[in-house]
């Protein structure tokens, strides 16, 4: 593939929204030795692309001008570096690609072998596309930071999910529903009936006072909230809490740091928890395999081609998307 163009979206410089991505021919790039070449099939956005475009990163990312957004990838292995083992050319995958190296939008990209999963061929690009920043982020959350089961042990846990509809969100309750748990959900109202669909025992409209609230319809305490939508100061958060309640903040701001700080020096029972993701192969593995045995789907909320991608950037700056927003090439 070497000394051949590709057709890509990058941005030049911090701000410019969807107008600031522009379409270029550039190389092909080529992997190194613990990296596969994707041809993409299909490719997400995060809000995190558009928040690094809006300088909310810096200085860390990006690293350098021009930048080719997005991390989300799915397609074909067309070659693989030298030190490869688990994949060739050929394989349907998933893959994280390196925020830090960026690549996403465009028709090929280079992905770590430890940060890459194999999917079954009759798994369509676009259902495994969202996976690796949502999917794993509401994994980790749960898992992790929540210590929820998935196998359904585990003592019973009452769990909020903000932003249910959402990427984070949507996956969220379709896993907490595999482990033992109740979940209620907040989220608009065009979007209730899709998040019971999905597994919630119950769903608030956000835009009521309960809503605003996040009271439980049943009155029940939480003992863990995925927060997945902006603000709600701890004071909402404290009241709906179980005496050890725990909330899993995925987006968390200064002031949530402030929050988890303060607690942690009073030794509070209650904490706030920042998420920081850890994207791992085997992880993404394990949610590709949720999909193949129909336990997890995305949620697709509409499509694009990598010629009108603007249109799907705008799109998710904007904030109402209902699951994914996918791209295809």
């Amino acid at each position: 593939m070497a000394n051949k163009l590709m057709h890509a979206l990058q941005y030049n410089g911090y701000g410019g929204g969807s107008s600031g991505l522009k379409h270029v021919e550039v190389p092909i790039p080529s992997p190194s030795k613990d990296e596969v070449l994707i041809k993409l099939e299909a490719a997400s956005v995060n809000p995190f692309d558009w928040k690094v475009q809006k300088r909310l990163a810096w200085p860390l990312l990006p690293r350098k001008f021009p930048h080719i957004p997005c991390t989300d990838v799915a397609g074909e292995v067309v070659e693989v570096g030298v030190g490869v083992k688990k994949f060739k050319a050929g394989d349907k995958v998933v893959g994280f690609v390196s925020p830090f190296s960026g690549g996403g939008l465009a028709e090929f990209a280079v992905v770590k072998e430890s940060q890459t999963a194999s999917r079954p061929a009759e798994i369509p690009a676009s259902q495994c596309a969202g996976l690796p920043v949502a999917g794993l982020t509401a994994l980790q959350a749960l898992t992790q930071a929540i210590g929820i089961k998935l196998d359904g042990s585990g003592d019973r846990k009452n769990i909020l999910i903000t932003a249910a509809s959402g990427g984070v969100g949507h996956y969220a309750v379709q896993l907490a529903k595999l482990g033992n748990t109740h979940v209620t959900a907040t989220c608009g109202a065009r979007n209730i009936e899709l998040v019971k669909s999905l597994g919630a025992d119950e769903v608030l409209d956000y835009k009521t006072p309960d809503g605003a609230a996040l009271k439980s319809p049943s009155g029940k305490k939480y003992d863990a909230v995925i927060h997945c939508a902006e603000g709600f100061p701890w004071s909402t958060f404290d009241p709906n809490l179980s005496a050890k309640g725990k909330v899993v903040d995925i987006t968390p701001s200064s002031s949530a740091i402030m929050t988890f700080a303060l607690n942690k020096l009073t030794f509070s029972k209650k904490q706030l928890v920042p998420l920081l993701l850890i994207p791992k192969g085997k992880n993404l593995q394990f949610l590709v395999d949720l999909v193949k045995e129909g336990k997890l789907k995305t949620v697709i909320d509409s499509k694009y081609p990598l010629s009108n991608a603007q249109d799907g950037w705008a799109k998710s700056i904007d904030g109402h998307a209902t699951g994914k927003i996918i791209f295809e090439s």
